[in-house]
């Protein structure tokens, strides 16, 4: 019991170390009234994101976890089923149409891609209501 009590000593006069604005003058440089004033110079330093397009950066899009192959916009997407940019940029599928293989295409009637993509009814069948149909 009396170590526990020792260690939460010595944490709160290590916290209190750590938080104590420190006595030293302010050189010229530093900004005066900052809001982190006498914290490290880590927490005071202001941080600088680079930003990653892939208009500037192609090969980003073919990472792991991306949202596809293909840059249009500064965004990530995969021409082959993005609805919203189906077979090249901007281009976008109607309702009730979906894009598949890049082209827009109504899975309720298509033979190839009926009720999703790439859904084949077989040759003698039909695709009615985005059900194969062997009527």
């Amino acid at each position: 019991m009396k170590s526990m009590k020792t260690l939460f000593l010595v944490t709160l006069l290590i916290m209190a170390l750590t938080v104590t604005p420190s006595s030293a003058s302010s050189s010229e440089n530093e900004e005066p009234n900052s809001s982190l004033q006498g914290t490290s110079h880590f927490l005071n330093r202001k941080q600088y994101r680079i930003s990653l397009t892939c208009d500037k950066y192609p090969k980003i899009c073919h990472t792991k976890g991306s949202a596809g192959p293909d840059c249009c916009n500064n965004k990530c997407v995969n021409f082959t089923i993005d609805m919203f940019n189906c077979g090249r940029c901007g281009k976008k599928c109607s309702f009730p149409k979906i894009c598949c293989e890049g082209k827009c295409v109504n899975p309720r009637s298509n033979k190839k891609h009926c009720g999703k993509c790439g859904n084949k009814c077989e040759s003698r069948g039909s695709c009615v209501y985005g059900m194969c149909s062997y009527a």
